[in-house]
């Protein structure tokens, strides 16, 4: 596989617009406020057709949901020195047994948490203002992050934009809901939320570590399957872009936009849809490639180390997996070792999570 640049992915492109975490999100909620009136059916509309799931599909992929899997603890090599260079360098791991869920968080878990504790998510829940000055008091709007393919040819239009009334119960626009989607996974969770709801389930995120052992599927090879490359023989095993990203997603895998859990076959531990769909949260905090000293149980640097070259000047988590917006002409992190630093403050339409639980 050649080497890509490190700055080639969506995550960067949308950081080019603003340089650090405060700085995005005032800037997001100033842009938000500016044009609302003006675009908020534009990206509603654009949002509900990017989101769409094509004919063949039905909402409701998986029988049983809910169930977790029991991970054996073993040693394996992890990273790769061959891709995205934050992703060195390989070296061996040692893991203790654990559990973990089959899929990842789905909206009917999740509005099972919320109906049991009345928790209000990071993007439910009203802007401080004295953590936004200089905007309007009556400007400041509870809402999320929300993908929309640009509806030209010009594809260095913003793919992201702060919509007011996106949350996990509205995640195509603030008009549109979640009825009939209690199997896809939940989205527009800060890290706090997915935090939260592990800890009422009684368990845990899982560690960087964690999720790549499983996300391997029992091999040591860039792709979790058989075959050396995304699609062997035109067979799609994740759900991912395909096409001219941003500008048109041609569904040969027959999702255009997220897909509800498991509708793809599970990997050699029985775990689905560790790659593709949405990117899923860690605890590990993110620095630009692996500590290979720090290789029994590891759980990545301490908070004051962590950084990324594109959010200077905070600490940023780690996020793996890559989604449904990862394509062959760019991000390309549909890999077990792929990884990316993502704001913990900051839910968007492809973000979401799963847990774990250390055995006893």
């Amino acid at each position: 596989m050649p080497k890509f640049e490190y700055t080639t992915d969506f995550v960067r492109i949308m950081n080019k617009t603003v340089s650090n975490y405060r700085h995005s999100r005032l800037a997001l909620l100033v842009l938000f406020c500016s044009i609302y009136p003006v675009l908020l059916s534009t990206i509603v509309s654009a949002a509900e057709s990017a989101h769409k799931v094509l004919p063949a599909n039905t909402n409701n992929c998986l029988k049983e949901i809910g169930s977790q899997l029991r991970i054996e603890g073993t040693t394996f090599i992890m990273g790769d020195d061959y891709a995205y260079r934050e992703e060195g360098p390989a070296h061996e791991v040692t893991l203790s047994s654990f559990w973990m869920d089959a899929h990842e968080v789905t909206n009917g878990q999740f509005a099972e948490f919320v109906a049991d504790t009345g928790y209000v998510t990071v993007a439910e829940r009203q802007p401080n203002p004295e953590d936004w000055p200089g905007v309007p008091v009556e400007s400041l709007k509870p809402g999320s992050t929300l993908f929309t393919s640009p509806q030209d040819s010009n594809a260095s239009s913003s793919w992201w934009s702060y919509v007011g009334g996106v949350s996990w119960r509205h995640p195509e626009g603030p008009k549109s809901s979640i009825k009939g989607k209690d199997n896809y996974p939940v989205v527009h969770v800060a890290w706090e939320d997915a935090q939260a709801y592990a800890t009422w389930a009684g368990r845990e995120l899982p560690t960087e570590a964690q999720f790549e052992l499983v996300a391997r599927s029992k091999r040591n090879s860039t792709f979790p399957w058989e075959g050396e490359e995304l699609a062997p023989d035109g067979h799609h095993h994740a759900n991912t872009w395909q096409g001219n990203f941003p500008i048109e997603n041609t569904g040969e895998d027959e999702h255009v936009g997220i897909a509800p859990v498991g509708c793809f076959k599970p990997n050699d531990f029985g775990v689905y849809d560790l790659i593709g769909n949405v990117w899923e949260w860690t605890t590990d905090w993110y620095a630009p490639g692996h500590n290979p000293s720090d290789n029994s149980n590891p759980d990545g640097p301490a908070e004051d180390q962590s950084f990324d070259y594109a959010n200077a000047g905070f600490p940023v988590k780690v996020i793996k997996g890559g989604s449904y917006l990862c394509a062959p002409n760019y991000c390309m992190r549909y890999r077990p070792a792929a990884r990316q630093a993502a704001d913990t403050g900051l839910g968007t339409s492809h973000i979401g999570f799963r847990t774990v639980k250390a055995t006893k």
